[in-house]
């Protein structure tokens, strides 16, 4: 697919992970999400799709953990809050939701500088 576009957003939010069974403490971060999404050809007006509509797409799967405790809010409530899992997640609830013509490729959570999580159809 020739064309990718990419939609970078931010959100603050509180996380405690479980590694090797112990709990870290409780601490945050401001999370970097960066979906891309691919097609392989533009519309008429030479858009590959409307930036706008992937960001609108993107901000409802993410408003509801900034300025959280991800350990309080669904679906990590349930699931450990990591890096990995939050790129899954995002991953999951968005492949169904992009618009005519783009297909959603991975998701990057970055939950500090230099450390980002990868989810997505293929890793390259």
């Amino acid at each position: 697919m020739p064309f990718e576009l990419r939609i970078e957003r931010t959100f603050s939010a509180a996380h405690a992970i479980v590694i090797q069974g112990e709990r870290e403490p409780l601490h945050g971060h401001d999370w970097r999400v960066l979906v891309a999404v691919r097609g392989p050809q533009l519309d008429q007006e030479e858009l590959l799709c409307d930036f706008h509509a992937i960001e609108q797409q993107v901000d409802g799967v993410i408003a509801p953990f900034h300025n959280a405790n991800l350990n309080d809010t669904a679906p990590f409530d349930q699931r450990n809050p990591t890096a990995e899992a939050i790129a899954e997640h995002v991953y999951q609830t968005l492949i169904d939701r992009m618009p005519q013509g783009a297909s959603l490729h991975r998701v990057e959570i970055g939950e500090a500088p230099g450390c980002t999580a990868v989810f997505g159809v293929t890793l390259d």
